[in-house]
C-alpha cells in the first residue's frame, strides 16, 4: 500500500509513537477513572472517594465492607450509572465528532449533521406526548435511524455520495424534523408535559440509570470502538477522495460504513441522553491542537477527552443550583461556545 502523504508522518519512530500513544492514554485514563470516583461524591449527601470504591467493591463481590443502605443506595443506583453514562455519551459523542469532520472534510461537522439529532427529537417528543416514556430510547432511534436513511438518500439522489451533497441534505432533513417537532409540541403538548419535553431537548442525564448505562456502553464498545481502529483510513480521506483511493481505500464503500457507523452510534447515544451539544464539535479540535491531525492519536484521546468532559459538565448542571438541576446540553453550549469561537479566531488569525 502507498504511504502516507508527508503532511501525516511523524517525525519519530514507531516506537516512539507507540509509547506516546500508551503513555497519553494511560494519563487520560487514569483522569477519567479519578474524575468519575469524585464526581460521585459530590452532592447533597456527605460522601468520600473511600466509600465510593467500597460500594463498587462491595457490589463486585470483592470482600469489601458494604455501606449502609441509604449511602450505598446513593452510590450505586444513583450517581455512580449517571457519571458512567455521562462518560460513555462524553466519549462516544467526541469519536463521532472527528469521524464526522474527517469524511466530510469540514472541520464545523458534529455527530448530528446528518439530522439525527431532529429525527430522535422528533421520535422521543412523539412518545413523551403519548405518554409513552418508558419507550423513549426506542423511538428516539428510530427517528435518528429514520433522519440518516431520508439524508442518504436524498444525497444520493443524482449522483455519488459525496460529502457537500451529504452535508446539504443533512441540513435539509434537520430543517424538516425540527419543524415536524414543533408542531407536534404545538398542537398536542399541555401541562407539565412541556417541563419534560424541554429537558429532553436541552439534553439531560437526569434519569440514567443501569439500562441506560447499558445502551450508551454498548454502542461505544461495539460501534466507538472499531471506530477508534480506523484512523489510518480517516487519514486518508483528510487530503480528498482521490488521495484516499490512491492510498488503497475503496472510497465509496468505506464512506458509507463510516457514515452508518457514526449514524448508529450517535442514535444510541442521543437516544439515551437527548441532543447534547458541542462535545463533538469542540474537543477534537482541541485535542488536534496538542497532538496533531493523526487520527490514530486523535480518536482515542478525544474519546477520553470527551468522557472527562461531559462527566464535568453533568456534575456542574446537577450541583451548581440544588436543588435545582439545570440541562447538560445547557452547560455544554455554555462552555463550548466561547471556546469554539476562540478556535475559530485562532485559526483565522493564523491563515
Amino acid at each position: 500500500m502507498t504511504e502516507l502523504p508527508l503532511a501525516l508522518r511523524a517525525p519519530r519512530s514507531a516506537a516512539a509513537r507507540l509509547a506516546l500513544r500508551v503513555t497519553a492514554a494511560g494519563a487520560f485514563g487514569l483522569a477519567l477513572a479519578a474524575s468519575v470516583v469524585v464526581a460521585v461524591t459530590i452532592g447533597a449527601a456527605d460522601l468520600a472517594p473511600g466509600d465510593v470504591l467500597r460500594s463498587i467493591a462491595a457490589h463486585l463481590g470483592l470482600g469489601a465492607t458494604p455501606l449502609d443502605p441509604l449511602r450505598d443506595g446513593i452510590v450505586w443506583q444513583l450517581r455512580l450509572p449517571r457519571v458512567l453514562t455521562a462518560a460513555a455519551v462524553g466519549a462516544g459523542l467526541a469519536i463521532a465528532g472527528c469521524v464526522m469532520q474527517a469524511i466530510t472534510r469540514n472541520t464545523l461537522a458534529d455527530p448530528y449533521l446528518l439530522g439525527l439529532s431532529g429525527g430522535a427529537s422528533l421520535g422521543a417528543v412523539s412518545v413523551l406526548l403519548l405518554g409513552a416514556s418508558l419507550l423513549l430510547p426506542v423511538a428516539a432511534f428510530l427517528g435518528a435511524a429514520l433522519a440518516l436513511v431520508a439524508t442518504l438518500g436524498i444525497a444520493r439522489v443524482g449522483g455519488a455520495l459525496t460529502p457537500t451533497r451529504t452535508v446539504l441534505a443533512g441540513v435539509a432533513v434537520s430543517s424538516l424534523t425540527g419543524a415536524l417537532t414543533s408542531l407536534v409540541i404545538f398542537w398536542t403538548a399541555t401541562g407539565d408535559s412541556y417541563r419534560e419535553i424541554l429537558s429532553w431537548l436541552l439534553g439531560s442525564l437526569a434519569g440514567a440509570r443501569w439500562p441506560e448505562l447499558a445502551i450508551a456502553a454498548v454502542a461505544v464498545l461495539v460501534v466507538g470502538l472499531p471506530l477508534v481502529a480506523s484512523g489510518r483510513t480517516l487519514d486518508a480521506f483528510t487530503f480528498g477522495d482521490t488521495a484516499a483511493a490512491a492510498l488503497g481505500v475503496d472510497v465509496a464503500r468505506t464512506r458509507w460504513l463510516l457514515l452508518g457507523a457514526t449514524a448508529l452510534l450517535t442514535g444510541a447515544l442521543v437516544s439515551v441522553s437527548g441532543a447534547i451539544g458541542f462535545v463533538g464539535l469542540v474537543l477534537p479540535h482541541l485535542v488536534r491542537l496538542v497532538v496533531g491531525a493523526r487520527h490514530r492519536m486523535l480518536l482515542p484521546l478525544s474519546a477520553l477527552t470527551g468522557a472527562i468532559f461531559l462527566v464535568w459538565c453533568d456534575t456542574l448542571a446537577r450541583s451548581a443550583f440544588d436543588p435545582r438541576e439545570l440541562p447538560v446540553g445547557v452547560v455544554t453550549a455554555i462552555l463550548g461556545a466561547p471556546v469554539f469561537a476562540l478556535l475559530l479566531l485562532r485559526s483565522g488569525a493564523r491563515r
